[in-house]
């Protein structure tokens, strides 16, 4: 059997087939630490926005409620804790009898997972282990809370008068 080879037929060499890879591995190169930029700027936004609505939330539930509502820090979900920072969980709960603490009679509002792995969220010597609003919404508690994840941070900053402000 003879075989006809068409003249115009062309395809790639291995020298072509070796620069365009070194040219994507180069553009990759570039790319991939932009990504993993891009992606962690999307993680700590989206939890300064998930702080931030619940801390919404309890602002809001205490004006609704007429009585305080505490936000505080929880790793297991069913109680507060004054150990470790704000990336272990929290917990939302209508503080009925205004002691500052979560009694079994007490409403839990809502419940927080912690927070994923190298991400940090701590508060100052005012928001360090719990956060409450009052009948009008403002706080008790003004401060300033940091999250970071990385080379990256956001910082939390909540008024007295219960105005709250990420940046």
């Amino acid at each position: 059997m003879k075989r006809n080879l068409d003249k115009n037929q062309r395809g790639f060499t291995l020298v072509e087939l070796m620069i365009t890879v070194g040219i994507a591995g180069i553009l990759l190169g570039v790319a991939v630490p932009s990504f993993q930029d891009l992606m962690r700027n999307g993680r700590i936004s989206s939890t300064s926005n998930d702080f931030v609505s619940s801390l919404q939330l309890t602002r809001s539930e205490a004006v609704k409620r007429g009585h305080q509502v505490i936000m505080c820090k929880s790793a297991n979900g069913s109680s507060c804790t004054t150990s470790g920072d704000w990336s272990a969980g929290w917990l939302i709960f209508a503080d009925e009898d205004n002691d500052n603490a979560l009694d079994a009679t007490e409403t839990t509002i809502q419940v927080h997972e912690a927070l994923s792995t190298g991400t940090t969220l701590s508060g100052d010597a005012s928001t360090a282990n719990f956060i409450s609003f009052v009948e009008n919404g403002s706080t008790k508690q003004p401060g300033t809370l940091s999250l970071s994840l990385a080379s990256k941070s956001k910082s939390i900053i909540l008024s007295g008068v219960g105005r709250i402000k990420a940046h």
